[in-house]
């Protein structure tokens, strides 16, 4: 993933401007939640061993960018890869299938070859298969006549302004235009630049960048455990089923609208979406409504996360809002029951509660981890369910799979059952 723009200024770059675009929110903010994003895409076509490298200083003639590296193990065809990893977020915005709706109600003409791929595929020595591939920007189409069209765009994110973005799609058109020209001097090697780079990873999620040996050793309970994860439109659910299975879980994922069995698994994991919690007209919404309500009348055990989370609170009978500026990409400390955790939120609304405890006259005693000031709710824990507004599965959030197992061994009362067998 690559986001976050330095446009140079007429005398080229700078190492004053280099690291003042290094340490601007609102650049940090647009790389964090693309690596989310392409995170997911690799989380669904890798079985295991996703990490993150980096960040990274990536500078070009009129620009710079910050990008990150992911890799992992696959076994699809190079075809499959190609078509699960289509398209960008940053060329999209995201969830990607939502995105890709808007999209198409917005925008009346296609945007031609801008954003596809160019690929080299073949077979290495072994006769395995092998592919090289781009993305296409800042890329000229040029016609039989000699005409050049360059699609160019920017990402928006909460703090973007409309006349800076409008500036950096000429500046990225210009970089196309003047790149067989001398280049400028290059920063990416400086020891402050690299410093600037390292301080972007503090407090991100380690899970991501390798630090997973002990995942299943934290957690020795939960192993050999078959959980079910409920995909709502969201593919972050491809990124919790890499963290359950680091934990020793057996994972199945099912789209919301497939028929799935919930016998012979010993958890399941509501996951997350887009859509308005509080509308039961909405097909999924009632879908995932009448969902909860089974899974707390059965006292089966289950987690719900962000969309899911909402629609379960409003299940308990607390108060839906609509933020005022939504989470995108929003990374912040809290009380988690006591406990304080740096997590990831992506919501555009919120549950709210006046107190820390709901006594529910069907689902008894739930206990509320919430914002004290404004009765935001971040997660709530009871009888056989708990639930997070965050996402511990982004790389926002620090301790994931902690938080993830935490939760899970609570709502298996640690009294864990027997491992269900396929």
């Amino acid at each position: 993933p690559i986001s976050g723009t330095y446009r140079y200024p007429a005398g080229g770059p700078t190492l004053a401007g280099v690291l003042g675009f290094l340490g601007d929110h609102k650049e940090i903010d647009e790389l964090y939640m693309v690596l989310d994003e392409e995170l997911k895409m690799m989380s669904r076509i890798c079985d295991d061993g996703v990490q993150v490298v980096g960040p990274r200083l990536k500078e070009m003639a009129k620009l710079a960018h910050t990008e990150y590296l992911i890799e992992g193990r696959c076994r699809h065809d190079v075809r499959e890869i190609l078509r699960e990893t289509m398209f960008a977020p940053t060329v999209t915005g995201s969830p990607v299938e939502n995105a890709c709706r808007v999209i198409r109600r917005y925008e009346p003409h296609g945007r031609g070859y801008y954003s596809g791929v160019v690929a080299l595929v073949g077979r290495d020595g072994t006769g395995a298969q092998e592919m090289d591939s781009a993305i296409l920007i800042r890329t000229a189409e040029i016609d039989r006549s000699g005409r050049a069209r360059i699609g160019v765009g920017a990402t928006l994110v909460r703090h973007s302004d409309p006349d800076s973005e409008v500036a950096e799609t000429r500046v990225k058109v210009a970089s196309v235009l003047s790149a067989l020209q001398d280049g400028p001097v290059r920063w990416d090697d400086h020891p402050e630049v690299r410093a600037a780079l390292h301080d972007r990873n503090a407090r991100l999620g380690t899970f991501w960048f390798g630090v997973r040996a002990d995942d299943a050793e934290r957690a020795p309970a939960l192993s050999g455990l078959r959980a079910l994860v409920i995909d709502a439109e969201d593919t972050f659910t491809a990124m919790i089923a890499q963290q359950l299975r680091a934990l020793g879980l057996t994972v199945d994922v099912r789209r919301y609208s497939e028929e799935h069995l919930i016998d012979g698994h010993d958890l399941v994991v509501m996951g997350p979406g887009p859509g308005d919690p509080g509308d039961p007209a909405l097909a999924k919404i009632g879908r995932l409504q009448r969902e909860i309500g089974s899974l707390l009348r059965q006292h089966r055990p289950f987690l719900a996360v962000c969309l899911s989370h909402q629609i379960l609170c409003d299940v308990l009978g607390l108060e839906l809002v609509r933020r005022e500026r939504p989470n995108q990409g929003t990374r912040r400390e809290i009380d988690l029951f006591g406990t304080p955790e740096f997590v990831g939120f992506y919501n555009t609304f919120a549950a709210h509660s006046p107190q820390d405890k709901l006594e529910h006259p069907e689902f008894g005693l739930v206990e509320i981890s919430r914002d004290v000031e404004t009765g935001e709710v971040h997660a709530t824990r009871g009888d056989g369910f708990a639930s997070v507004q965050f996402h511990p599965e982004s790389v926002l959030t620090s301790n994931g799979p902690r938080i993830l197992a935490t939760m899970i061994e609570g709502v298996l009362e640690t009294k864990v059952p027997q491992p269900c067998r396929p």
